[in-house]
């Protein structure tokens, strides 16, 4: 019975895409750092970027919501489609879809503000409350969502700076799922954190994968094989091979995966 849940969930996620990239290329000036990508990624799945530093992971993270847009010297070429739209469409407006497409940084950065206003920012400047009761209701969610609103609540006027390392983590996730966003991109979010902070973080991807596709950079193989069904390999700028989690460290079919899995490149 369990084998058959586990197949039929994963034929579920193959079907249900949620971002297709296609033929993806990241130039840095004259450096190629990402060389023909293909991968769909999956809703309401963790899918997981690894590879060894410099491979070009957290830089094709960075695509799917154009943040690559802010270095001069970065050229992106390819397709890449959410919902079968074309984010790079010149009448898609960045800051839009980034509302649409959340990000979470490796190190926590919560704005030098109180605990509700990191929070309510994103819906202010988007419109999505019509009064300050809505905002209130908008705001209490996304802490819930974020894992933190018991520990917070009765000091929402507090600076965010003034929370510990993993209390500022999950309130910059709180502030990402703020503007119910999509997809949740997270580049290597518990590096900055300590073993307690991370597993709480850890647990909270699980939860939040209900709700949204979760595209989470990695240097931990231990936590994508914790949090994540999918796996992508990046080396050198390829993406050698993307799978489930499970077969990609158990049976990778790639031989330079399987020196990256066993320690022998990285």
């Amino acid at each position: 019975m369990e084998d058959h849940y586990r197949m039929d969930r994963t034929m579920s996620t193959a079907q249900d895409t949620k971002i297709s990239a296609r033929n993806v290329q990241v130039h840095y000036a004259d450096n190629h750092a990402i060389k023909d990508v293909n991968v769909e990624i999956g809703d309401k799945t963790v899918t997981a970027f690894i590879g060894p530093s410099g491979c070009g992971k957290s830089t094709f993270l960075r695509c799917l919501n154009r943040m690559n847009d802010t270095i001069d010297i970065c050229r992106v070429g390819g397709d890449i489609l959410i919902d079968g739209e074309d984010i790079y469409d010149p009448k898609v407006d960045p800051v839009q879809l980034r509302a649409k497409v959340g990000m979470v940084f490796q190190k926590p950065n919560p704005f030098p503000k109180s605990i509700y206003d990191n929070v309510a920012y994103g819906p202010k400047i988007h419109g999505l409350a019509a009064n300050k009761a809505e905002l209130d209701q908008i705001v209490e969610r996304a802490l819930r969502r974020g894992a933190i609103w018991d520990e917070v609540k009765d000091r929402l006027h507090a600076p965010g700076t003034g929370l510990s390392g993993g209390q500022q983590q999950r309130l910059c996730i709180a502030r990402a799922v703020a503007t119910e966003p999509e997809v949740l991109l997270m580049d290597e979010p518990c590096s900055a954190l300590d073993p307690i902070a991370t597993a709480q973080v850890e647990e909270l991807i699980d939860e939040l994968r209900q709700n949204y596709a979760v595209v989470i950079v990695t240097h931990s193989m231990q936590q994508a094989a914790r949090v994540s069904q999918k796996t992508a390999f990046f080396h050198l700028g390829n993406l050698v091979e993307y799978d489930d989690t499970d077969q990609i460290f158990t049976n990778p079919k790639d031989p330079r995966t399987e020196s990256y899995i066993s320690g022998r490149i990285g």
